[in-house]
């Protein structure tokens, strides 16, 4: 199968969509078929084609959200290039400029589309809002997603429950609607497969001992990822034990404010700010850690939540329907309500280390379901699923009368 992922962010960018894209083109291809990718080029102004990724970049203008571009939502000059490729599915991966796109380039030549929703929206409006007209936005975020999510497209998928109810039950979309969690290349992620030369200089970096106990947390820098709680937490334990500690990794616009809050709680020794580190060397950092630990609760699905439990390490999570099907109490990891269940999960886990032993290897169990196999498996069925539900053109129609009333064919 000849297939087209169209999405406005692509490496080098590091982002939990990109992992699932990349994740994906990497499964399809082990599976025999041919994956093209449509993105915007974050590096320049320019067309670029890399024929050995099959990686088409177009040009756009920043957006000022991160390392993000608009790019336009008809690039005339790709429409040959693509048109090549003889595509036989377009699974789109974002919803605006590179996302109306696939949609306008899917109409135009009557191919089936796939989408995945990746991004619970109504979450972010506060970015373009600044607390202003919330109520209104949010019916403005509504209508986008429904148009985008619904009657533009083929197939939907999402990646958990969460998602779907948002859709089925807030929205009220009929269409079908496959819930397909994100895969990850879990054995990246494994303890035995980590450089321990690398992980032996980042303990001396970040001065952590053998007896640390240390909280992970990996994200955007962000409002939306609670961050404060979780300094909180800290801030209310490092009292009792000295020997907790806790990286939080990745960088965002609230970085700045996040260090000086935590020194205001005077938790800054035992709270280390790492910035943004290389994607490749993500495993490593994990493997700093005894637990992961995040108080989000506008994930779709939390990719990071996998890789940490593919890196062995229990997860520690709010009790939101995004982690719900993934933590498992007493199994993997715990999922609290306040700030005081944390604390209280915390401390119990601190003084039991076989606990942490036994979570660590049912985190690490786990993991094995995420499998990038398993969701190339997965999502190629929803294509076939979208190229027999693909309705035919009135070129088509118009052929299939002739061909019935021709008295002429034959048989």
């Amino acid at each position: 199968m000849r297939i087209g992922i169209f999405s406005d962010t692509y490496t080098p960018y590091i982002s939990g969509l990109v992992t699932s894209e990349v994740m994906l083109k990497k499964a399809l291809e082990l599976m025999g078929h041919e994956v093209y990718v449509v993105t915007a080029n974050l590096e320049s102004f320019h067309y670029e084609y890399n024929e050995e990724e099959r990686v088409l970049k177009i040009p756009g203008i920043p957006t000022g959200i991160y390392d993000s571009r608009l790019t336009s939502i008809y690039p005339v000059k790709a429409i040959n290039k693509i048109k090549s490729w003889n595509l036989d599915v377009i699974h789109s991966q974002t919803e605006f400029a590179i996302g109306s796109f696939a949609r306008l380039f899917a109409k135009q030549f009557n191919i089936p589309i796939v989408h995945t929703y990746h991004t619970m929206y109504e979450d972010y409006v506060h970015y373009i809002t600044k607390g202003h007209f919330n109520k209104s936005s949010k019916k403005i975020v509504e209508y986008l997603t429904k148009f985008y999510c619904d009657k533009t497209i083929t197939e939907l998928i999402v990646p958990t429950k969460k998602a779907y109810d948002l859709f089925k039950e807030k929205y009220n979309v009929q269409r079908n609607i496959h819930i397909i969690p994100t895969g990850i290349e879990i054995d990246r992620f494994y303890k035995e497969n980590i450089d321990l030369k690398k992980l032996n200089e980042l303990k001396k970096e970040y001065d952590i001992k053998k007896n640390d106990f240390v909280l992970i947390f990996v994200g955007r820098i962000a409002e939306e990822k609670n961050v404060p709680f979780i300094i909180d937490v800290m801030a209310d334990l490092i009292d009792k034990y000295s020997n907790l500690k806790m990286l939080i990794i990745g960088d965002g616009p609230d970085k700045e404010n996040y260090e000086k809050y935590s020194k205001e709680k005077n938790a800054d020794k035992n709270i280390i700010f790492t910035g943004k580190v290389p994607w490749e060397d993500i495993p490593i950092y994990y493997s700093l850690g005894s637990a992961f630990i995040s108080a989000s609760r506008t994930e779709t699905q939390g990719l990071t939540i996998i890789e940490a439990m593919a890196s062995s390490l229990p997860a520690l999570c709010i009790d939101d329907e995004s982690f719900s099907g993934t933590v498992i109490d007493d199994l993997n990891g715990y999922l609290f309500k306040d700030k005081k269940e944390c604390e209280n999960i915390i401390e119990r886990i601190i003084k039991d280390r076989k606990k942490v032993d036994y979570l660590s290897n049912g985190a690490r169990n786990s993991a094995e379901t995420h499998s990038s196999k398993y969701f190339g498996e997965r999502v190629y069925e929803v294509y076939k699923t979208a190229i027999e539900n693909r309705k035919p053109s009135y070129k088509e129609k118009i052929t299939n009368i002739i061909n019935k009333v021709n008295p002429w064919k034959k048989g």
